[in-house]
């Protein structure tokens, strides 16, 4: 951006703020106006598409903290002030120029370099603010000058996936604050709060630089059974008493496709897990498996005769208290 262009252009009033604006509000600002004014959202109002470009330039400027305190500096010290070229002979006295301002302001009227055509708004303000040659006012560094074009911002955005559509993947649609709608490729096995960075997919830069960024913050809802461990599935499977004591071969649920048949070994007891290789979460990194947790169930209600054949049991096994390692280890 021209230097000039500090001086001439009201960026606050641009974007109907005041100048003592905090930079939460000033962000929420410009988020609603470049919605509004977006060529997208206006297809052929030129008119909207040149009110866009303005606010983008006002809230390139004011964004970065130390760029807005630069410009507030500029703004308040050449209040009233042009640019003009300083009068040369035979140009019909082009007279009393930026420099004249300047060099009044600072005891230095018609100061001339030895070779130059005299003191330029560069030079002025490079040496107030110890810029020196870095190119004060560079057109392809704006007013900072020495960091070259200015990076578009990033936009943000968040989406809410299904847990079966996040461990497979899928191409969804956004249309993130300030920016137009677009297709995004969700990779398998995205995790509940990873955050994606979509390069180049974020707002245009104002002075012919590098776009910034998208960034996609993903949450994942929860499945009624399986509960993601890395790239391992976890669920727990209920066995009967049965079927812990004795032995069985069981079903087990697998995500999104059919049943897998595991075999619980006698005297299996509840909490030991059961491993189903390469069923669970496919990534790049990577296959997980799917964990079985055994639950043994015990039942809630007995017939009187089961309730017999049951006690009929007890006293047929040797009587041992299974809590008594518990307890000599609880004691030390």
């Amino acid at each position: 951006m021209a230097s000039q262009d500090w001086f001439d252009k009201d960026f606050y009033k641009v974007l109907g703020v005041s100048k003592d604006i905090s930079q939460a509000d000033l962000k929420k600002t410009y988020r609603k106006l470049a919605r509004q004014y977006h060529p997208d959202s206006n297809p052929g109002d030129a008119r909207a598409e040149s009110r866009f470009k303005e606010i983008s330039e006002a809230n390139s400027v004011l964004s970065d903290p130390e760029t807005r305190k630069e410009y507030d500096q500029i703004r308040a010290m050449g209040s009233g002030a042009r640019f003009t070229a300083p009068g040369r002979p035979g140009q019909g006295g082009q007279g009393g120029g930026f420099e004249d301002v300047f060099g009044g302001m600072f005891g230095q009227s018609n100061t001339r370099r030895s070779g130059s055509q005299g003191a330029s708004f560069e030079d002025l303000l490079g040496g107030m603010f110890g810029g020196g040659d870095s190119g004060f006012g560079s057109s392809t560094g704006g007013f900072r000058g020495a960091g070259g074009p200015t990076r578009g911002r990033d936009f943000s955005a968040t989406t809410t996936l299904d847990f079966l559509t996040a461990i497979r993947g899928e191409t969804i649609k956004l249309q993130p604050a300030g920016g137009s709608p677009m297709n995004v490729k969700v990779p398998a096995g995205v995790s509940d709060g990873q955050k994606i960075r979509l390069k180049g997919k974020g707002e245009p830069s104002p002075d012919g630089g590098e776009p910034g960024d998208l960034v996609l913050t993903v949450t994942v809802r929860t499945h009624p059974v399986f509960e993601r461990d890395g790239l391992n599935l976890r669920v727990d499977v209920p066995v009967t008493f049965v079927e812990a004591t004795l032995g069985a071969t069981i079903e087990v649920p697998t995500l999104g496709g059919e049943p897998v048949r595991l075999r619980v070994a006698p005297g299996t007891p509840s909490g030991r897990v059961l491993r189903v290789k390469g069923r669970g979460v496919t990534t790049s990194k990577g296959v997980g498996d799917l964990l079985a947790t055994v639950q043994v169930a015990v039942p809630s209600h007995l017939t009187a005769e089961a309730r017999g054949h049951l006690e009929a049991f007890a006293q047929s096994m040797p009587a041992e208290n299974p809590r008594l390692e518990l307890i000599d280890k609880a004691r030390g």
